[in-house]
């Protein structure tokens, strides 16, 4: 299960508001990383996402022995982070809001598996947000069972549990 994630952003709190929305959720700031904010769902997962100034970086004892927050003045622009996030939305909402805020919002299919929009937070580090309806076609898409069988006819094997 995952209770929250953690990205960098350029502009946190207005991306934190942005989710906030799309996921009918409640902002607050982020003490543990100056400039950051933490969007709450309030469901009984404890879902979360947490925005950071872009740039910023976890380092294993940098506080107390414990990981702290250093600043890259230098970083990437795209990421392989990404996180698949199921929202109240549909897919027209969810391209209002992109349109509205000038961010690449494209609907996709996952090899015919299931669905996803692809939502680019900046235009520079996507959410696959997928709507009530895709998200059904998700849990089914991933269900132990049906990965088995997938993972059997991709590789030839049998996949032990």
């Amino acid at each position: 299960m995952l209770h929250h994630i953690s990205i960098s952003v350029k502009n946190p709190q207005h991306v934190a508001n942005v989710m906030a929305e799309i996921m009918h959720g409640k902002v607050m700031p982020f003490s543990p990383n100056p400039g950051g904010y933490m969007l709450l769902v309030g469901d009984e997962f404890g879902t979360g996402i947490e925005f950071y100034p872009l740039g910023s970086e976890l380092i294993p004892d940098r506080w107390e022995g414990q990981a702290g927050f250093q600043l890259n003045e230098h970083p990437a622009n795209y990421t392989s982070v990404h996180a698949a996030i199921s929202v109240p939305l549909n897919i027209e909402e969810i391209e209002r809001i992109g349109a509205r805020e000038g961010w690449r919002v494209l609907p996709c299919s996952r090899d015919g598996a299931f669905d996803v929009v692809e939502f680019w937070l900046e235009n520079r580090l996507m959410l696959e947000l997928l709507t009530p309806e895709m998200t059904a076609k998700y849990l089914e898409a991933t269900n132990p069972e049906r990965l088995e069988q997938r993972a059997n006819s991709v590789a030839g094997v049998n996949v032990r549990r």
